[in-house]
Parts: C-alpha cells; structure tokens; sequence
C-alpha cells in the first residue's frame, strides 16, 4: 500500500485548452520530459468545428522539486500558444457539495460510491430545500443545509448556498434531483462547476410526473441526461447521456424506477471523469476523455 500510494504521490494531471495549431503534443512533451517527467497516459484531440485543441495528461514526476520548474515552463509556452493550462496532483479528490430536493436515488447513490472510494470525490455537504433527505445525509455523517425556498427569499437563499458553496472550499456543486431553477447570475459564478441530471424526455413531458406523461404517450425510450449548468434551463453542455427501451407492459411506476436508475448512473459517469479532469467544454459542447 505505501508503494502506491509514494507513487501516486508523484503523479499529476495536465490539461490544455488552444486554437488547433502543429506543436502543441511536441511541445508539451518535450516540457515534461525536460523536468524528467514520465508520460503514463494521454489523450487529445483537435476539434475541427471549433479549431480548438484538447489534451489531458497523466503523467509522474519523481522529484516534487522540479514541480516549480515545470509549472514556470509551461508558463512561458501557454503564452506563445494561447493555452489555457491546469496541473494537480492525481490524487487530490474533488470537494463537493450535493443540492436535493425530495427525490433521493441519486443522492443514495453518490453517497455510496463515495463510501466505497469507486469515486474519487469527498462529499462536504448536501442542502435541500426540503428536509426529506436530512436522515440519508446523517446516516453517512454528511452535514446537512436545509434551505427552504419561497418566491420572497429565493435571493437570499442562493446566497446561502453560494456562502456555503465558498465556505468549505467546494470545487463542485450537484444538483442530484435538484428541483429549482438557478438564477442567470448563480449560473455565471458557478460556470463550469456545476452539473445537473435530469430525464432525457425534454422537451416534451415538462413539469410533474414526466414518466406517468411518458407512460401516457406510449413512449419506448427513457434515459437521462447529465450536463453542465447554463442560465439556459436543462440545455447546457452535454457530459453523458444513456437509455433503455421500454413496452406496453412497463407500467409508469415501473418507468420511473427504471428512469431513476438511468439518471444515477449517468451522474455518476459524469461526476467521475469530471472529478477527473476528463471533461473539457467546448463552446455548446463537451470534449469527453472518458
């Protein structure tokens, strides 16, 4: 075990962003190489609708003491490329936060990969706006908000949550069945750190019981999408999708047990392969190393 974990020490994540242009694999490389780097993984991978270039590297460094060194070369190289660039140590797991509202098979979920170590994330706290889920939430000894939501305080109660968001230090928010619309403003400051799952079905089916209107219209199909939060409701750029067929004799109680599986699954992908490093946004889209 201290084996791994010395050498999981040594081990670091980079990933870039830049206009598409030759080079960029060299001369990232050869930067790594200089600081006698090793190269365990890497992806990339040049978007030619976008003329935007990705890349994620996972790669060891057996001495902490060139960390600076390498950190200030590839400084001087994100300039002349335009690079936006970050680098952590592989095994830093993300702070994250978990928003709810009644439904808790996500939350469940969420909490037991964690429990278990399968994702690599340290859950901080839940908040709600319901205290439906408060005992799940103690039963795995995560601190609980209860934010309660009405039409004269949802402003002030965006600002506990952005409080409590600052507060612990939270990399990530996830709304896990989250059932209130975030203000454009909340959207913009959480850019990029916040991501959503919801049923696949929209637009159509809005509102209550989307799979009693599924079941309603004969529907074959369900599944979920995750996805990062935008001010534009539910249409933010997509990280993972799945689905599952269905027939006439899947009742829609059955449908929603079925749905509720689907979402818990997708989150969870998307949850991971941010936490990560493996997701990249690119314009309306997302770039998935998965």
């Amino acid at each position: 075990m201290s084996e791994v974990m010395n050498h999981l020490d040594s081990d670091y994540i980079l990933t870039l962003s830049c206009p598409d242009q030759k080079g960029i694999v060299h001369t990232v490389s050869g930067v790594l190489l200089n600081a006698g780097g090793n190269i365990i993984e890497s992806s990339q991978f040049g978007d030619p609708d976008t003329q935007l270039f990705f890349q994620r590297t996972h790669f060891s460094l057996q001495s902490n003491q060139k960390l600076d060194a390498l950190r200030s070369d590839l400084g001087v190289e994100a300039m002349r490329l335009k690079m936006n660039w970050s680098l952590r140590a592989a095994n830093r797991k993300l702070r994250v936060m978990v928003a709810v509202s009644k439904l808790g098979h996500c939350l469940n979920d969420l909490l037991y990969r964690w429990r278990t170590r399968q994702l690599p994330i340290e859950i901080c706290s839940v908040c709600s706006n319901h205290q439906d889920l408060e005992g799940l939430a103690n039963s795995f000894n995560v601190p609980f908000h209860y934010l309660p939501v009405s039409e004269s305080n949802r402003s002030a109660q965006e600002e506990a949550l952005l409080h409590l968001f600052r507060s612990q230090d939270i990399d990530l928010l996830i709304l896990a069945r989250y059932m209130q619309i975030l203000s454009p403003s909340l959207c913009a400051e959480l850019h990029g750190k916040a991501i959503n799952i919801h049923h696949s079905f929209l637009p159509s089916f809005k509102g209550a019981q989307p799979y009693r209107q599924a079941h309603q219209k004969g529907v074959k199909l369900i599944g979920a999408t995750a996805h990062y939060v935008t001010n534009q409701l539910d249409e933010g750029p997509i990280i993972e999708q799945d689905v599952e067929r269905v027939s006439h004799h899947v009742s829609s109680r059955e449908m929603a047990t079925i749905g509720a599986e689907i979402e818990s699954r997708v989150l969870s992908r998307a949850v991971r392969w941010h936490a990560e490093d493996r997701l990249f946004m690119n314009g309306s889209k997302t770039v998935v190393f998965s």
